[in-house]
């Protein structure tokens, strides 16, 4: 009867683990947003030394983006690419309209927008990450450096764009 008994029992836990294999598991999808950074404009009173400031801002506001990992960041190529092939001017690009049809194109679900302020030895720099379908801005982010350094500008570019990467 003990023989049966622990025979049964055996089956069952085999039974058990087989059937424990087959269950399926529950995936886990990160939840990323296609995003495009456009340069960032210069609003300073003055003109800048720096002439490439803006694209500078911009690279380091796409690689905290996509190390955030919230975001997948659409290429800088592909976005000149609908440039060239949608044969846009430089007058047509300062329409938010032109530049948000650009990145729904380019695959974008929302792009990033903003300037840069040099006034003095101080930067002040406005991000806007804009819903390229509706033209609602989604999130706005607001940071300043005190310094003429450019580490510090690189710093504030980098923690407003963190501040756009909350949830």
């Amino acid at each position: 009867m003990i023989q049966k008994h622990r025979i049964a029992l055996s089956i069952s836990c085999v039974i058990f683990f087989l059937l424990s294999g087959c269950a399926s598991t529950q995936e886990t999808f990160s939840h990323t947003i296609t995003v495009a950074v456009w340069d960032m404009e210069n609003l300073s009173y003055e003109d800048s030394s720096r002439p490439d400031l803006g694209q500078i801002l911009s690279a380091e506001i796409i690689e905290s983006l996509r190390n955030s990992g919230g975001y997948q960041v659409v290429e800088r190529q592909k976005l000149m690419l609908v440039l060239e092939e949608l044969n846009l001017g430089s007058s047509d690009l300062a329409d938010e309209g032109s530049r948000l049809r650009i990145g729904r194109i380019a695959g974008a679900a929302c792009m990033v927008f903003g300037g840069y302020q040099v006034i003095g030895s101080a930067m002040r720099i406005d991000l806007r990450l804009v819903d390229v379908s509706t033209g609602r801005i989604v999130r706005a982010s607001q940071k300043t450096a005190s310094s003429s350094g450019m580490a510090q500008w690189l710093s504030a570019a980098r923690d407003a764009a963190s501040e756009l990467s909350m949830k």
